[in-house]
């Protein structure tokens, strides 16, 4: 009993939550939005789409200002608004749910896989509670909060150019002053404290990558045994689905103001770049080690292979008698075909860990709010096949 409670113990203690305890759960909890023993990422989203939205709402109907406003479009036709609150932000708070299922299945298999052995175990519990306890720190978070306070003040525009958000005075409305003081911290802060959690896989990849990991470079997956890794940036599918909608949203109103499909391309293809280069940075840190892995592994199975072949050539072609040639006669070489075969795993071995796998989960909820804007500017099947093209 008290050894299988051990393992069970050493099983959690090799696992690693990227979201947990850190300081916005702990304040959340304190006022009773998030319960003592977990995320409450369903109730968050709600509470805070409400938030954002219904106040917003309320006003615009209140003031006149839901369908039209001066001769011009009401608050109804602001898309960007509606994204922001209706799918950015809730994509966001979702996203750590996400992040938390995919963490948990993934972290664990560099032990289960034997990629971190037996004997590196303590030097991996290490490394988890480490990265463990500088995710709880309320440092980091301080620096978001005041990160996004200087942003909000140091540029207050987010209603100057929309005259929905101003009373005749040229003062900003109460609409315009919830959208800036209370809406727009609301997706800083979520969006800052992601970009937080990706320097913080970064660090934990970085400090893993240093051991000394047991990687197979005729491994199957040809990625050494990581290739479980390629499923990391699905942390980051909800991520990108906010973002991309958010821009998305700004791309259209910039549409319905004349701006043209083809001068938002670059833009819009920038984004999706810089974005994919921040999601992916962790899989490049094993590159290093990967690389020496298959440079060694070239050298050990060439010469298996060669002095396979060597022997093969003497008894078969030359017809001399071998002696004393185990490596002839080892069933897990086989025969000529088979350790070739071998040869060819390792000769196939990728030293990047970025793949169909690991680029869709990132690519597709970018694309799919962009596809929706042209959608309204081109013929739905144009850009079905475009979709499809990028795909297969």
């Amino acid at each position: 009993m008290s050894k299988t409670k051990s393992a069970a113990d050493d099983s959690t203690e090799l696992e690693f939550e990227l979201i947990r305890d850190d300081l916005p759960l702990r304040l959340l909890r304190k006022i009773g939005i998030v319960p003592g023993n977990g995320l409450g990422a369903m109730r968050r989203t709600i509470f805070f789409t409400l938030l954002c939205w219904v106040p917003l709402m309320l006003w615009a109907f209140l003031s006149d200002r839901l369908s039209s406003f001066a001769g011009g479009p009401g608050l109804l036709d602001n898309v960007g608004i509606h994204v922001r609150c209706l799918i950015a932000i809730p994509a966001l708070i979702l996203a750590e749910a996400a992040a938390l299922v995919v963490g948990k299945r993934i972290i664990p298999q560099f032990v289960s896989s034997g990629v971190v052995t037996a004997a590196q175990h303590g030097q991996f519990r290490n490394i988890l509670r480490d990265v463990a306890r500088l995710r709880d720190s309320s440092l980091p978070w301080v620096m978001v909060i005041g990160i996004t306070i200087a942003w909000v003040i140091g540029n207050p525009t987010e209603f100057k150019s929309d005259p929905i958000f101003l009373n005749a005075d040229g003062a900003a409305a109460f609409g315009g002053m919830w959208l800036l003081y209370f809406v727009r911290p609301v997706f800083i802060a979520l969006l800052l404290g992601w970009l937080w959690r990706i320097v913080l896989v970064v660090i934990l990849f970085s400090r893993i990558a240093r051991l000394d990991l047991a990687l197979v470079p005729s491994h199957p997956d040809r990625a050494a045994g990581l290739g479980f890794l390629e499923g990391y940036p699905a942390m980051f599918s909800l991520v990108s689905l906010g973002l991309s909608g958010i821009i998305a949203g700004g791309a259209y109103q910039s549409l319905t103001h004349g701006a043209s499909l083809e001068s938002l391309k670059l833009p819009l293809i920038g984004f999706v770049v810089v974005w994919l280069v921040v999601v992916l940075v962790p899989l490049l840190l094993f590159i290093p080690q990967l690389k020496a892995c298959k440079r060694q592994a070239l050298r050990d199975y060439g010469a298996l292979v060669g002095a396979h072949g060597r022997l093969v050539h003497q008894r078969w072609i030359l017809g001399e008698k071998v002696e004393d040639a185990p490596v002839l006669d080892a069933p897990e070489l086989g025969p000529v075909a088979d350790i070739n075969a071998i040869f060819d795993a390792v000769k196939a071995m990728r030293t990047v860990l970025i793949g169909k796998g690991s680029i869709m989960p990132i690519v597709v909820p970018v694309l799919v709010p962009m596809l929706v804007v042209a959608a309204t500017q081109m013929p739905v099947k144009d850009v079905l096949m475009k979709l499809a093209k990028i795909l297969i």
